[in-house]
């Protein structure tokens, strides 16, 4: 079965799932037209699949999707977005360097 991402509003999260098993999480902080990433975890159980990676991808591409500036606080998104400068646009332009980005 694939991994599957699905975004826990009520928890303020996105959550990926290992076959039906949660695997970890990246808690997000929402205001106005932001998205603010504060802390990604992979359950160590998890860790060495790819699912942070995954995980990152769909939460940045549900941002996208929405409209969304995001604020890259958590040092795994962050660093994921470095790694991908396809999504660097998301940050918007003023806070870049405050990033890194």
């Amino acid at each position: 079965m694939e991994p599957r991402v699905a975004d826990n509003p009520g928890r303020s999260r996105f959550e990926v799932f290992d076959d039906d098993e949660l695997a970890g999480f990246a808690e997000y902080h929402r205001y106005r037209d932001e998205i603010a990433f504060i802390h990604t975890e992979i359950d160590p159980r998890f860790e060495g699949r790819g699912l942070g990676g995954v995980l990152a991808r769909a939460a940045l591409d549900a941002a996208r999707e929405q409209g969304l500036g995001v604020l890259p606080f958590c040092p795994f998104i962050r660093g994921w977005v470095g790694r991908h400068p396809e999504y660097t646009d998301l940050v918007p332009q003023g806070q870049r360097a405050r990033f890194g980005l």
